[in-house]
């Protein structure tokens, strides 16, 4: 979500964001060898992109823990899977944001986690769906039936009857083992539900998103536009009223 606000802000996007999806279960995963955030300095810190949501996410909980920005270098490298190739590749390449399967697989060759972003920084609103607002208006029945379908395949991930079937999903589509499968799947869909119910939208958790953009790359200057700004759930509530 993170980038459809900065599409608005940096490329005058006239873009909406129509539902929630889920709050990122993003955590600050470190090389074997490093134990604390302070270790990190002087090292390499490898991002999405530099400028994007989980790497504010990760100077964020850097600074929490008394690293500026000038204290690392940054690597952009792209998803979850280069992020944690980059790290294999360097021991310089010191720390990333992994989420599941991916921080799973990288505990599992030894790195460890430095703890999870929602428990440093709050309620986040990490992904969800987004769309160009004169399109929405074209396609309004269309944009209903995918959310439709986003709310009933939650529905269907969510139900305990089927949570072998998606544990065998997982595995298959990611090619990854059974356990790391599992694993994600119980982080997505368990107590601690990574996964938004109805991919319902966190306000708070936007509104703090908003908040730690502004404060990693000083957006709006402390001058936060509202959260309604950058969003149209119509469509979502007409989805939800006739499933």
């Amino acid at each position: 979500m993170d980038n459809a606000v900065h599409a608005v802000e940096a490329a005058g996007a006239d873009v909406v964001i129509v539902c929630g999806g889920s709050n990122g279960m993003n955590e600050l995963v470190v090389r074997p060898e490093i134990r604390s955030c302070a270790e990190l300095r002087g090292k390499t810190v490898v991002v999405d992109a530099p400028d994007t949501a989980y790497a504010f996410q990760l100077y964020a909980m850097l600074e929490m823990n008394g690293l500026a920005r000038g204290d690392y270098r940054v690597l952009p490298a792209g998803g979850a899977t280069q992020r944690l190739q980059a790290m294999r590749a360097s021991a310089e390449h010191a720390a990333a944001m992994l989420n599941p399967p991916w921080s799973f697989v990288a505990e599992r060759e030894g790195y460890r986690s430095l703890g999870a972003a929602v428990d440093a920084l709050g309620h986040y609103q990490a992904d969800g769906a987004f769309v160009r607002r004169a399109w929405a208006k074209d396609n309004a029945d269309t944009l209903v039936r995918y959310l439709q379908g986003m709310i009933d395949g939650l529905r269907w991930a969510f139900d305990m009857r089927n949570r072998a079937r998606a544990v065998a999903l997982l595995a298959e589509r990611l090619r990854i083992d059974a356990d790391i499968a599992a694993r994600s799947v119980e982080t997505a869909l368990g107590t601690a539900k990574g996964l938004a119910v109805d991919a319902r939208f966190d306000r708070a958790g936007f509104e703090n998103m908003l908040r730690i953009r502004d404060r990693m790359a000083t957006t709006w200057g402390g001058r936060i536009p509202p959260a309604d700004k950058y969003l149209d759930l119509s469509h979502y509530e007409r989805a939800l009223a006739t499933l």
